[in-house]
């Protein structure tokens, strides 16, 4: 497997954008150490462009007729290697050398199928999600095409859009009879592109909030209202950690607008999940970032986004820039100490010493996907976010978007970022 070509590229006309990111492709294409004659694309827009999508894939597929298969969406902001563009219309494309009986575009035209197996033979391991936040029972549809898979582990993010909300899903496996003519851009639902079990993934799921005390059980809650954390009334933990009081609400405002919980399931704390062990003081994986929207004076209680079960874990928390650098630090290290061979075979014990050391792999593309709440200036300048990645992964060729949140093994986060990288050979 050779290097993905990629190209990104913002200008006010779209079609300049495009030709930019063409004439980008087509120099990869040339190199000998990228593919030549790739067959599946990924397209991410911003949203000024989103008006224009089926225009934008319509044109691109067109110039590039080798690649039969489009994946994709819109972002308030999209990432390629080393640079972000936010609030300005951009676009960017990789091309992925991947054998064509190793992926499947789907839609809701093109659904995954029950098993994720076909009848041509393709088995699906895993998958990129591409989902509109308005979806109904949006949890359940991604837990659902997570068990379509083999590892039960799908990654990407939410359709992150102020104007027209767009996926690119373009297959050239076909589509369910009677659906007419499909053009691969649609609304709703989810759409994305599921890999075969010889695709071989590193993902990594990195936090961007702290917390700002220890965790709590809930021991009593009414849907979305937690009325008790291990016991007691559950605002007047929350008020406590803040140390402000109602009495003064302009400054208690101030402080909860900042505010935020981290949930642990009671399902997802015995999950072993691939990562290691985060640093003392911030979130693993398992965590789910929530907002608070409201307080419950009568009840002592405390609204948040979601419903969680008596049992679950919360944490109070607060987005915080320096944690979120050094968590990303720590999951692109992780990812490149798993494709050097060094790492295995060096422990102290003799078993461990005479072990033979894994075959060396190297990045062949990857694809990034971060909440719109951590882009921009929130990593301390523009584009720092991708720049730190590019510092700890090196030159590889990277796209994604900033969505309105992110998806990984079967869950939906906040404030997370989700890198996932494609592997082959050294």
């Amino acid at each position: 497997m050779k290097l993905f070509p990629y190209a990104h590229a913002t200008h006010p006309q779209w079609r300049m954008a495009a030709a930019l990111v063409l004439a980008q492709l087509r120099a990869h294409m040339a190199l000998p150490g990228y593919a030549a004659a790739p067959s599946l694309g990924l397209l991410y827009i911003t949203d000024h462009y989103a008006p224009h999508a089926q225009a934008i894939l319509d044109h691109i597929s067109a110039e590039l007729p080798e690649v039969t298969d489009w994946s994709g969406t819109v972002g308030v902001g999209i990432a390629a290697n080393n640079v972000e563009y936010f609030d300005e219309p951009a676009l960017a494309v990789m091309l992925c050398d991947l054998s064509p009986d190793q992926y499947r575009v789907f839609s809701g035209v093109a659904p995954l199928p029950p098993g994720g197996s076909d009848v041509s033979g393709f088995v699906a391991h895993t998958a990129l999600l591409h989902a509109d936040p308005g979806a109904h029972d949006l949890g359940e549809l991604i837990a659902e095409l997570a068990d379509r898979t083999r590892s039960g582990y799908v990654f990407g993010g939410l359709v992150g859009s102020r104007t027209t909300s767009a996926q690119f899903a373009l297959s050239s496996a076909g589509h369910l009879r009677g659906q007419g003519a499909v053009g691969g851009v649609f609304t709703g639902g989810i759409s994305g592109v599921a890999f075969g079990p010889d695709v071989e993934l590193l993902s990594r799921v990195t936090q961007g909030a702290q917390p700002i005390h220890g965790e709590h059980t809930i021991t009593a809650v009414d849907g979305n209202l937690v009325l008790e954390l291990d016991r007691e009334p559950a605002l007047d933990v929350l008020l406590r950690e803040l140390g402000v009081s109602l009495g003064q609400p302009q400054q208690a405002m101030e402080r909860l607008r900042r505010t935020l919980v981290g949930l642990t399931l009671p399902q997802h704390r015995a999950v072993d999940i691939p990562l290691l062990a985060p640093a003392r003081g911030q979130f693993g994986p398992e965590v789910m970032v929530r907002h608070i929207i409201g307080l419950d004076p009568a009840r002592r209680g405390v609204a948040i986004a979601e419903r969680p079960p008596v049992g679950a874990q919360l944490a109070f928390c607060e987005r915080h820039a320096q944690a979120a650098r050094a968590d990303l630090v720590r999951v692109c290290t992780e990812i490149r100490e798993e494709l050097a061979p060094e790492a295995v075979g060096m422990g102290s014990s003799m078993v461990a010493a005479e072990a033979e050391p894994a075959p060396a792999r190297r990045i062949t593309g990857a694809v990034y996907v971060s909440c719109s709440g951590r882009g921009g200036l929130h990593f301390g300048a523009p584009s720092a976010e991708l720049q730190i990645v590019r510092r700890a992964l090196g030159d590889v060729p990277l796209v994604g978007f900033f969505a309105g949140g992110e998806i990984a093994h079967q869950q939906l986060y906040g404030y997370t970022g989700v890198l996932t990288v494609f592997t082959a050979a050294a």
